[in-house]
């Protein structure tokens, strides 16, 4: 029994008139889930193009909300909570997520950052206790798996590499994915878009080489 949850930051579509247009990191996530699919029954699939469909912004009442005990919570106060509560539920029933993001402004884009501070969330995705000392949160999901697709337009941003400084995406996603559970993370990147050259077209051919293998490796697991 598989249940994967895709979540897609880009707010380009995967197909447009212009394929100059399309969005790369959507199409190498497709190219993934349809590897994974073609090898193993996705039993549930959820999916949340939050580039398209962006997710609210937390308010100064949804944080009163969160930290409200559930007994004293009024109605309103839960139909703030409710969309978190769906994506929470979403998360913790999920086996394999896979987020795919273009990198906007060497981070990720504000919508994706909008749908993780509805996801962790204190006592939900985590839990909080002084008595750990200087290290209070503790995940509380966990044995999950994430695959991490990105496209940029420059390029050196792994670890390593000449533009590694900068880079505010895929260390931010390393950093909150321990909030969704997750035990392994599998990274693929699409490089030197705004370069147009041949070495975008062989980063971008091995970005998709690399998701059909990583379809057909996680599928025999």
């Amino acid at each position: 029994m598989t249940t994967l949850l895709h979540i897609d930051a880009s707010v380009r579509a995967a197909k447009n008139y212009n394929p100059a247009h399309d969005s790369i990191s959507k199409n190498i996530a497709k190219r993934f889930i349809d590897s994974f699919a073609q090898h193993q029954a996705i039993d549930e699939y959820i999916y949340r193009d939050v580039g398209v469909n962006p997710p609210p912004f937390i308010t100064q009442g949804w944080i009163g909300a969160v930290f409200t005990p559930d007994d004293k919570k009024t109605t309103e106060q839960k139909q703030l909570l409710a969309l978190s509560d769906l994506l929470i539920a979403e998360i913790a029933g999920a086996d394999i997520i896979v987020i795919s993001s273009p990198m906007y402004n060497y981070g990720m884009p504000a919508q994706l950052k909008a749908w993780f501070d509805l996801v962790v969330r204190i006592n939900k995705t985590f839990d909080f206790d002084l008595a750990r000392g200087d290290f209070p949160l503790l995940p509380l999901l966990g044995g999950k798996i994430l695959v991490v697709i990105t496209s940029t337009g420059e390029f050196g941003f792994e670890q390593g590499g000449i533009r590694e400084h900068m880079s505010h995406l895929v260390p931010h996603l390393r950093t909150l994915s321990k909030y969704l559970g997750v035990s392994t993370i599998h990274e693929i990147a699409s490089e030197y878009q705004e370069f147009a050259d041949t070495r975008h077209q062989q980063s971008l051919d091995n970005a998709y080489s690399q998701a059909a293998a990583l379809g057909i490796q996680l599928s025999s697991k």
